[in-house]
């Protein structure tokens, strides 16, 4: 009942953003965005005309993630409001949906742009897919259109220079796709398998030839059971796993279950470090951009599995 309440107490505090007056363009307008992965690109675009601010910080898990009154009134400023959707934000998609119809706001669902052809199906029943899509370099990269279309449609005084910042970004995660490619070829192919605390990086895994297991879903709303680690001690066992990995967003307990069970079994498997999973670095750190997390992830892994 408090978390209904709540909803409809965040619906009724963002239908009274129609009283709010948009920015002057010919100033520096306001961005919003749920992750930090859409702030990086957002930045890069718009450069100096806009600040934006990310939502969701460093170690927040975007799927249990409840708004504030400080979220519901940086979303009442905002001109534009970017958020992934493909289900990442939870509830707060919900939100985030009825917001996109309100006159004077621009918002973008930068990950619902991507063909279903390209995304992984989860659930066919519901149509749900995997909303993890930052994981594969070049599928990302295709936020950058809708971001960058939103931030001309509203400021069309610096197009031209917003589509060549778009360009430049672009460019930039040809360049680490490429990069990506070739750390990962260098684990040897029978120790190309990454055992991650929740599935997140299935499409890591389909874009660099990486064989992926999850303890708990794509969510971390699940929770992981004792049949679940009990399998994946199994599967350390059995093939010979020497590594697994914790994720900055989400507990370790359930990981350091498995790796004792497959201690106790005469297997001998370490934590090979933390992965950046739903949430960037802090912002002064070398994670705290899309590129940095991503090298880290990268270099982190290969260190663990070569």
């Amino acid at each position: 009942m408090k978390q209904t309440l709540l909803f409809l107490f965040f619906i009724a505090t963002l239908i009274s953003c129609k009283e709010v007056v948009p920015s002057d363009k010919d100033g520096e307008f306001k961005i919003v965005t749920t992750t930090g992965m859409l702030a990086d690109v957002a930045k890069a675009i718009v450069g100096e005309h806009a600040t934006v601010e990310a939502l969701m910080g460093p170690g927040v898990d975007p799927h249990l993630y409840k708004a504030t009154q400080g979220d519901l009134t940086l979303l009442k400023q905002a001109d534009i409001i970017i958020y992934n959707g493909l289900h990442l934000e939870g509830k707060m998609g919900e939100v985030l949906e009825k917001v996109a119809k309100f006159p004077n706001k621009t918002v973008v669902a930068a990950g619902e742009v991507i063909s279903e052809e390209q995304l992984l199906l989860v659930d066919p029943d519901n149509h749900i897919y995997d909303p993890h899509i930052w994981f594969d370099v070049q599928l990302w990269s295709n936020t950058i259109q809708p971001i960058q279309e939103a931030i001309v449609g509203f400021d069309a005084t610096h197009a031209e220079e917003y589509r060549a910042n778009a360009q430049i970004k672009k460019q930039e995660l040809d360049s680490l796709h490429s990069w990506v490619v070739a750390q990962i070829l260098s684990i040897p192919e029978e120790q190309r398998i990454l055992i991650t605390a929740h599935d997140a990086f299935e499409y890591f895994g389909r874009a660099y030839g990486i064989k992926v297991e999850g303890l708990q879903g794509i969510s971390t709303i699940s929770e992981a059971g004792i049949k679940d680690v009990s399998n994946l001690v199994d599967q350390l066992v059995n093939e010979n796993i020497k590594a697994v990995f914790v994720e900055s967003s989400v507990p370790k307990k359930t990981i350091e279950a498995v790796v004792e069970g497959a201690n106790e079994k005469g297997h001998d498997v370490e934590i090979g470090g933390t992965l950046f999973s739903d949430a960037m670095g802090a912002a002064d750190s070398p994670e705290g951009n899309y590129d940095g997390m991503v090298r880290h992830n990268v270099n982190t892994i290969v260190n663990a599995l070569k």
